[in-house]
C-alpha cells in the first residue's frame, strides 16, 4: 500500500512580511516590517535634555507689564490733555451710571475700601508669616504700601473731576481698584495660586461697582489695573520662592 505523502508545513515566502515577526537580533520584541514608528504620541514623541521627555516651548511675547506701562502712560495722557478716549470715555460713565441699584453698586465698590481690603491681606501674610514664608508677606506689604505712593501723586498731578461731583478733583486713577486688586492678588499669592480667579472677580466688581455708582470714570479704574500690574510681579516672584524654598534643600547637590 503506498504511504500518502505528508503535507509540507508553509515557508515563508520571500519579500512577505508576517504581522509578528521577532525584533532585530532575536529580541523577541515584535517590529513593523517598514521600519515605520509606531502611530502613538508616546512613539513619536522626542526625549528633552538630559532624556527627560521633551515639550513644546512657549511662544515668547511682550510681558503684560510693558503693555499694562503703555496703557497707563496713554490714558494718563488722555486724561491731561482731555483727549478724545478721555471724552469718550465720560460719555461711556454717563450712559453707566445709576444703571443698577445704588445699594448694589455701593456694596460692590465698598470691597475696594482700605477697613475690608487690608485686613484680608494682613491675614494672609501673618499665615505666610507663620508657614515661614517671611519674604514673600513682606512683599506682599510692600507692594501695598506702594500704593498711595503711586497713586495719590497721580491724582494730584491729573486733578480729574469726578462723574458725578465736577467740582471735586483727584479721581484719577481709582485708589479703591488698585487697593482691592493688589489686597486680594496678594492674599492669594500667599494662600493658593488657586485663589487667583477669586481675587480677579473680586476686584472686577470692585471696578465695575465704582463705575456704575459714579465714583469713578471706566479710565480711571482701567489705568489702577494698569498700575498693579508691575506692583504684582515681586510679591508673585516672592511667592514662588517662599513655595520652592523649603524644598530645595532636598534635592541632591550633585548630579
Amino acid at each position: 500500500m503506498r504511504e500518502t505523502p505528508r503535507a509540507e508545513p508553509p515557508q515563508p515566502r520571500p519579500h512577505r512580511a508576517f504581522a509578528h515577526t521577532a525584533g532585530a537580533l532575536g529580541s523577541g520584541t515584535p517590529h513593523r516590517s517598514d521600519g515605520r514608528p509606531p502611530h502613538t504620541p508616546r512613539g513619536a514623541r522626542q526625549p528633552g535634555q538630559g532624556d527627560r521627555p521633551g515639550t513644546t516651548p512657549p511662544v515668547p511675547g511682550r510681558p503684560a507689564v510693558f503693555w499694562a506701562l503703555v496703557v497707563l502712560a496713554v490714558s494718563t495722557w488722555q486724561v491731561l490733555v482731555h483727549g478724545p478716549l478721555a471724552r469718550l470715555d465720560e460719555r461711556l460713565s454717563r450712559a453707566l451710571v445709576d444703571t443698577v441699584p445704588r445699594t448694589l453698586s455701593e456694596l460692590a465698590s465698598d470691597l475696594g475700601n482700605l477697613t475690608v481690603a487690608v485686613p484680608v491681606l494682613a491675614a494672609a501674610m501673618a499665615y505666610a508669616a507663620w508657614r515661614g514664608r517671611r519674604v514673600a508677606a513682606l512683599a506682599a506689604g510692600v507692594a501695598m504700601a506702594l500704593v498711595p505712593l503711586l497713586v495719590v501723586p497721580l491724582k494730584a498731578w491729573t486733578a480729574r473731576p469726578g462723574p458725578l461731583e465736577p467740582w471735586a478733583h483727584g479721581y484719577f486713577p481709582s485708589g479703591h481698584t488698585a487697593t482691592a486688586m493688589v489686597a486680594y492678588f496678594g492674599a492669594a499669592l500667599l494662600l493658593s495660586r488657586r485663589l487667583l480667579p477669586v481675587a480677579a472677580a473680586l476686584t472686577a466688581i470692585t471696578a465695575t461697582g465704582l463705575v456704575l455708582r459714579g465714583f469713578h470714570w471706566p479710565l480711571d479704574v482701567l489705568a489702577s489695573v494698569a498700575l498693579c500690574l508691575p506692583l504684582l510681579r515681586w510679591p508673585e516672584f516672592a511667592a514662588r520662592y517662599g513655595r520652592a524654598a523649603p524644598h530645595a534643600t532636598t534635592e541632591p547637590e550633585n548630579r
